[in-house]
């Protein structure tokens, strides 16, 4: 009897869950290998051990690793636990949204060999691309198939700057218009976040509301880090605009440029503008701020830990108190998303506060926090890879750990998107409710 090697969605979403399991092998131990060329041309592989039974049937779902790269019963580990082997050869193609082709491999203990692979899509059939260069907007527009209208979410990222159309087309393969808007690092703008005027963000949802005509006006904002402090910001001081907020590991204060600024600048420079003046960051002249774990890593050459640094600055009360961003003023449900071991800064600890301020101000509408146990500070969408934990600062060009586990910011990605659509389906709703 020869092995069959059985993907139950060969060609899907990359938000998809597939069943990997075999047929007709030897009793005995059996590999199973991954492997993954990124459109950036960076290699990556996974691999595992399993003992299999005399009903020579394995399940990756279900059955535990005797050995490899994972350890625990989980259906998509041959993905998330790929690890680079070969760097890019073209790290501007590193934001692809080109489909993903996932080999697998696997090899009975008789020898016997079986292979078979499978496509992730983060562009699905019907959902079309168009650049936005209008005036002093950069981004791209991904719609879904269908006359509409859709609503809409605007994709920020953070202190990396560039577009986030990873998630735009994603979103987008989930009904929604997505807006990815980029600021910063990014055709026809600046190359640094220093003195980004929210008057920009302003135009942009002006822009959209009248150009895209969002189904019921619903128009929701979701940033990760810095994009997430920023989504935030935007909620409070344009309320009338913004329908809904997602916070991916955000902040619950402003802060300043920190690695992102022009390097002519201190760190504590201005972020972000409003009315030609600059919003108060906490870094700012504040006595207690300490850089040391900005700087120094705990061994040489080890990726920085740089969360620790950001609650110097909170030990002085009055300084965190004019930071802080007046998310009561949002017009709408929040959704915010942390990870308990978030080495770039304390997203647990923020989102904390912000859902404790926004219920003692007694906000009224939902806010929910989704907490992720031993995640860190990479939390996006699911079934990619998670291994890759201490990357290099696209913009200060430094190695920054930012924390957790691949298992854990596997589950942390699935959980997050999960209630993510669940989150925007419930907003949505209530939106069209009220208009």
């Amino acid at each position: 009897m020869s092995i069959t090697l059985h993907i139950d969605t060969p060609d899907g979403p990359i938000d998809l869950p597939r069943s990997i399991s075999a047929r007709g092998l030897a009793s005995g131990v059996a590999q199973l290998s991954a492997s993954f060329t990124h459109p950036d041309g960076s290699v990556w592989q996974s691999h595992a051990e399993f003992a299999v039974a005399a009903d020579g049937e394995l399940d990756v779902a279900t059955a535990l690793p005797l050995e490899g790269d994972w350890h625990d019963a989980e259906p998509m580990a041959p993905v998330w636990a790929l690890r680079q082997v070969s760097p890019p050869v073209n790290l501007d193609l590193s934001d692809s949204t080109e489909p993903r082709r996932i080999a697998l491999r696997l090899v009975d203990a008789a020898g016997e060999e079986a292979q078979a692979d499978f496509v992730q899509r983060l562009v699905t059939p019907g959902v079309t691309r168009r650049e936005v260069r209008e005036g002093d907007l950069s981004g791209t527009i991904f719609t879904p198939p269908g006359e509409g209208p859709h609503p809409l979410i605007v994709l920020l990222n953070g202190s990396g700057g560039g577009t986030p159309e990873q998630r735009a087309a994603l979103f987008a393969s989930r009904g929604y218009a997505a807006f990815a808007l980029a600021y910063f690092k990014a055709p026809g703008r600046p190359e640094y976040i220093s003195g980004t005027p929210l008057e920009y963000f302003e135009q942009a949802l002006v822009w959209a509301a009248r150009e895209l005509q969002p189904r019921a006006g619903f128009i929701a904002v979701a940033g990760h880090s810095r994009g997430g402090e920023l989504a935030l910001l935007l909620g409070s001081t344009f309320p009338e605009r913004v329908s809904a907020v997602i916070g991916y590991v955000p902040s619950a204060v402003i802060h300043g440029t920190l690695r992102a600024g022009h390097p002519d600048e201190p760190r504590d420079a201005t972020a972000w503008t409003w009315r030609g003046e600059p919003l108060r960051n906490i870094w700012r002249e504040n006595p207690q701020a300490d850089w040391h774990a900005f700087d120094h890593p705990p061994k040489p050459n080890a990726p920085l830990r740089q969360a620790p640094a950001f609650l110097t600055v909170e030990r002085n009360g009055v300084f965190t108190a004019a930071a802080r961003i007046p998310v009561e003023r949002i017009a709408g449900p929040v959704l915010l998303i942390s990870g308990s071991d978030d080495g770039f800064w304390p997203s647990e600890a923020y989102c904390d506060r912000i859902k404790a301020d926004m219920v003692a101000r007694e906000h009224p509408w939902p806010v929910e926090h989704v907490h992720n146990a031993g995640a860190g500070h990479a939390i996006g969408f699911p079934f990619v890879p998670t291994t890759d934990i201490a990357k290099v600062h696209p913009v200060a060009g430094v190695a920054i750990d930012g924390g957790g586990t691949p298992v854990a910011n596997a589950r942390a990605n699935r959980r997050s998107w999960e209630r993510v659509l669940a989150f925007l389906a419930a907003a949505l709703a209530e939106h069209e409710a009220q208009t």
